[in-house]
């Protein structure tokens, strides 16, 4: 079967006639990558002894392979000799002397095209380090250099990117919403990048629908207002576009102009519904991941020659994913693409970090930057690992690793998170299904660890009686502040030791440590998984800050919506054409959240030191600011909700006579601690706790600190519990001036 990289894509790279003839010439039996082209040879910054190669590499798919079946509109794909045409830019890290190669490969997911350099700890082990893209979204990172076809060298960037198939001509509705914003021009953005699509006719907005939404629930409940007249907007492109003058459409993102006395109202959100045209193969960019892994696994060498430098060196690889780039390894592992064009398993182990769903990359019309806002793509089908019943969306039974499962090439799978994905990116249905009334039970090739009372991605582990008074940014499309300050409780000390857990399980075949999880019924009959109320968690009264009404379904929890896409979308498998635009909200799936404790710490994850030696009650979750809070920054719409995947604290009081004051139940510093050094013991107690039950690295620094269970630490890799320790230390933690060492230095 003769190869060729593919046809023109808009706005990228176009081939030339000369390497156009030379790649058609080349014979080859399979679809596979077919071509490299090093861009750049250097080393890791800071580090001489290791490569750093910045590279393309060509690939094609076959449509009627079983393997690639399940990719939407693979079949209406161009195709040159019945193969359909990629390109993706990569990362090779890796030891120049090759007698340090360990034989493990780490495949990083970049998240919204983020490029990912192998770290210190693991370099300092001999590992290998593979970053590629995956998202075939053209917008913004991921934005596909316009020599990306040509054998010419693409200046390389920090970005990955990945030139998938287009359809070229067809057409569907997409929604665009605008949130918080004023004036008369602004972008249709999803996660803060333009929505990758262009309107089918920009001239023409006469099938579009602009209205106004005064109010949404976190629920999917609308207010909607006026519908603004299309005589009085139009599209327009580049910021300073008007709505007499509004350019032509050469580049995203696409923006709308107001007109005739309009400007846009900061208090309401805009919905756009409107046409566009020449969808992207986006389940091609998932292929594209599979198969250069696959090359730089398994092949010698390209269709061209080019030698592959770890041909016969890499034993075991893993993949790993954080937010979106986990919500995509998951997504890869369920379209059972963690198995080659050959039947080959692709990568040994897997790691999602604070993933909770699948993402969008395999629908037409996808935008693989949605975080599960309303009306956003990512819920849809099993999230949970075992094929378990989907009875409130009356789905048939399934799971994630149902088709890996049938191939014998499931990896070995670590999954990490927190608590603001429990209650902004819709985590706990992969627990206990969308029907809960048990828990789901883990497949022996999976571990689950819950980061307690965390925020997305873990906070910067500061340890201080007196945090910075200032507001958590909401993250999300230009959701507002929170009225919290920013969560501390940092994930580095579980992420460190997962790395190794999961680096040992893969290579030797040492089982990690227990999985812990809130569960609706644990070993010792406890109920750690709840109703999302304030009774149901037992959070307690009189916490300064927090309202009742965040309680409210309406602000609280946001819950996975059964969309009704339409009769052309695969509801399980997320695959096809959605044509329901907005869609209709069939049921509002029941959501539960951990329970917490007298300070309203979650209970049933992990332990860690700052849950059990708190300086103040954490949160995976925040309360976004409206008029009138200090905090607030002039963006009402979310006022009162949920603040989308943040996380919040509230510090403990220093003194008894402060907390009554102030009516808050919860204990000060002086009754727990009483002393600073009362406070470094029960850190050093909190910590022994941790690492005595696998959760926490302690070494030898730990051992000269008194830690009562130390193991080897591999190279590289810190001493977490004298971190913490010593951080404690010589934090102000009833240890300011005048203080004393007391936290009441007028108590007795």
């Amino acid at each position: 079967m003769t190869r060729t990289v593919f046809a023109t894509l808009r706005r990228a790279g176009v081939l030339t006639l000369a390497l156009f003839t030379l790649l058609a010439t080349v014979q080859a039996a399979d679809a596979r990558v077919t071509r490299i082209i090093i861009d750049q040879m250097g080393n890791v910054s800071g580090d001489t002894s290791y490569n750093q190669w910045i590279g393309r590499a060509f690939g094609e798919l076959d449509p009627s392979d079983s393997h690639n079946t399940i990719i939407t509109d693979i079949g209406l794909a161009p195709l040159v000799n019945g193969r359909a045409q990629y390109i993706t830019s990569f990362a090779l890290v890796f030891p120049k002397d090759p007698a340090r190669i360990s034989g493990l490969m780490w495949h990083d997911v970049p998240n919204r095209g983020g490029r990912l350099i192998l770290t210190s700890d693991l370099r300092a082990q001999g590992d290998l380090g593979l970053s590629s893209g995956w998202q075939g979204d053209n917008a913004n990172a991921t934005a596909v250099p316009a020599n990306a076809g040509t054998l010419a060298p693409v200046t390389p960037t920090n970005n990955e990117w990945v030139q998938t198939p287009v359809v070229t001509g067809v057409t569907g509705r997409i929604l665009g919403r605008i949130i918080n914003r004023s004036g008369t021009n602004q972008p249709l953005n999803v996660m803060g990048n333009p929505i990758p699509y262009f309107p089918a006719n920009s001239a023409d907005n006469s099938d579009a629908l602009l209205k106004e939404h005064l109010k949404e629930t976190i629920t999917g409940i609308v207010t909607e207002g006026q519908t603004i007249p299309n005589t009085d907007w139009k599209f327009c492109y580049g910021a300073g576009a008007t709505f007499a003058t509004p350019g032509s459409p050469t580049a995203l993102p696409v923006r709308v102009c107001l007109g005739n006395g309009r400007t846009f109202d900061p208090a309401k959100l805009y919905q756009l519904a409107y046409t566009v045209q020449n969808p992207y193969v986006l389940g091609a960019g998932t292929a594209a991941f599979r198969d250069i892994q696959s090359f730089f696994r398994y092949e010698q060498q390209d269709q061209f020659g080019w030698q592959n430098p770890l041909a016969g060196k890499i034993r075991s690889a893993i993949i790993r994913g954080v937010s979106q780039s986990g919500n995509f390894t998951r997504h890869l592992i369920y379209l059972g693409m963690n198995e080659d064009e050959t039947g080959r398993i692709v990568h040994d182990g897997a790691w999602p970090l604070i993933a909770g769903r699948r993402v969008a990359n395999n629908s037409r019309w996808g935008q693989p930057d949605g975080v599960l806002e309303l009306y956003q793509m990512g819920s849809e089908g099993p999230q949970w690992w075992h094929k378990f019943p989907d009875r409130a969306r009356n789905l048939p039974p399934g799971g994630i690793l149902d088709r890996c499962s049938r191939s014998d090439t499931c990896p070995k799978i670590i999954e990490t998170f927190g608590g603001a994905e429990v209650f902004a990116l819709k985590m706990t249905p992969s627990w206990v299904g969308t029907d809960p009334k048990n828990d789901i039970p883990l497949p022996d090739n999976v571990r689950r660890y819950y980061l307690p009372s965390s925020t997305h991605g873990g906070g910067n582990g500061t340890t201080t009686e007196n945090p910075a008074n200032t507001g958590a940014s909401c993250p999300g499309n230009n959701w507002g502040v929170g009225t919290l300050r920013a969560n501390p409780v940092p994930s580095t000390g579980l992420v460190n030791r997962m790395k190794v857990a999961l680096r040992d399980w893969v290579m030797n075949g040492v089982e990690p440590p227990a999985s812990r999880w809130p569960l609706l019924l644990g070993a010792k009959k406890e109920r750690n998984l709840v109703e999302p109320t304030k009774a149901g968690m037992g959070f307690p009264s009189g916490v300064p800050g927090i309202p009742d009404s965040i309680f409210l379904p309406e602000n609280f929890v946001f819950p996975i919506l059964d969309y009704d896409w339409g009769p052309e979308f695969d509801h399980s498998d997320a695959t096809g054409n959605p044509t329901n635009i907005p869609p209709p909200i069939r049921s509002v799936i029941k959501t539960l959240v951990p329970r917490v404790d007298a300070d309203g710490n979650e209970l049933g994850g992990v332990p860690t030191v700052q849950r059990d030696a708190p300086l103040a009650t954490y949160l995976g979750w925040n309360i976004t600011a409206g008029p009138g809070h200090p905090f607030y920054d002039g963006r009402p719409f979310h006022a009162g909700q949920v603040c989308n995947y943040v996380g919040g604290m509230v510090p403990f009081f220093k003194t008894k006579a402060q907390r009554l004051a102030a009516g808050d139940t919860r204990p000060s510093l002086e009754e727990r601690y009483g002393t600073h050094a009362g406070y470094v013991a029960a850190v050093k107690a909190a910590a022994d706790n941790a690492a005595c039950q696998g959760y926490l690295l302690a070494g030898p620094a730990a051992a000269a600190l008194g830690a009562k269970c130390t193991t080897t630490i591999p190279a590289g890799f810190p001493d977490d519990w004298a971190a913490l320790v010593n951080q404690a230390m010589n934090s102000d933690v009833c240890n300011q001036p005048g203080d004393g060492g007391k936290c009441n230095p007028l108590g007795p």
